[in-house]
């Protein structure tokens, strides 16, 4: 298997086409195909298929790339650096938005060394439908959304699946009557204060619809727009409240915070990893799409 093969997937990987990848290689449409082929069977399986519109990843490719872009993204950075190309555009901080619970608590700390090494990064928070907004005026280079979005406009690639829990203090639980929640369902729980991230109940709401099939029968006790502040109030037993694993993992393995119920299915989410489409032109952008793409299975 060569080198260059790995590249040339990663090109017409984000270019979603065959042509476009050839184009920004300098290299021939055929070249490319050839390339790819060669790829495909060394691996034993396709990595494409190919549509009218251009080229769309198969499964193994959304595998593929997982595995090979940070380090592929890592040695463009290297080249470009010895040969002195792209130095002005490398040196333009990576703009990166997201929840500010997720980039705070496991963004940064994943692309840490990457700041290390000299990239610059400029952070801003905010709902999904917003960032991505932001995202298709330029304001970021990388969105991590909870939606996917549908538009062609942009890239998305599924980052992680953040699974949710329903949560109490242990006080608090020892007064709940576990026991009756499995068979009576949600209405045993509607005395109890809820604790949200919006007056709405966005995340309490989908546990509902998930587990219960029903919509919560309450109004939250305590509204605060920072998870990490829900999490703090569960703590101090002010409430019940639903929160995704990866923010309170260290809590529940301390006993701090306790589970109501373990479904068998618990809810979950998915992270999209988004850009605008061909917009990871800036070899920083592509190190740190890379290193979260590497990072982000260790978040579960």
């Amino acid at each position: 298997m060569q080198l260059g093969w790995l590249r040339t997937f990663v090109f017409v990987y984000r270019r979603g086409s065959f042509t476009r990848a050839a184009r920004e290689l300098g290299l021939s449409q055929p070249a490319v195909t050839q390339q790819i082929r060669a790829l495909e069977t060394k691996l034993g399986r396709q990595l494409f298929e190919r549509m009218p519109e251009g080229a769309r990843p198969t499964p193994a490719a959304e595998t593929l790339i997982r595995e090979v872009e940070s380090p592929i993204d890592t040695l463009g950075v290297v080249t470009d650096r010895l040969t002195g190309c792209s130095q002005a555009v490398a040196d333009r901080p990576v703009l990166l938005g997201g929840p500010n619970e997720l980039l705070t608590t496991r963004v940064l700390p994943a692309v840490g060394e990457l700041v290390r090494s000299g990239v610059r990064l400029r952070c801003g928070f905010g709902p999904a439908d917003a960032l991505l907004q932001e995202l298709s005026e330029g304001r970021f280079d990388l969105v991590l959304s909870t939606k996917r979005p549908r538009s062609r406009a942009f890239s998305a690639i599924a980052l992680f699946d953040e699974e949710f829990v329903l949560l109490a203090s242990p006080g608090l639980r020892a007064e709940i009557p576990l026991d009756r929640l499995a068979g009576e369902g949600p209405a045993v729980l509607e005395k109890y204060p809820v604790i949200a991230y919006a007056e709405s109940l966005p995340i309490v709401r989908r546990y509902w619809s998930s587990v219960f099939d029903a919509a919560p029968g309450t109004v939250p006790a305590v509204v605060v727009p920072d998870l990490r502040g829900v999490l703090a109030a569960v703590r101090a037993s002010a409430g019940i409240s639903v929160l995704p694993t990866y923010l309170c993992g260290d809590e529940l393995a301390r006993g701090e915070v306790v589970p109501l119920l373990e479904p068998e299915i618990p809810p979950i989410n998915t992270i999209y990893l988004t850009t605008r489409a061909g917009g990871r032109h800036q070899p920083h952008v592509q190190l740190v799409h890379g290193q979260l793409l590497l990072k982000a299975p260790l978040w579960g």
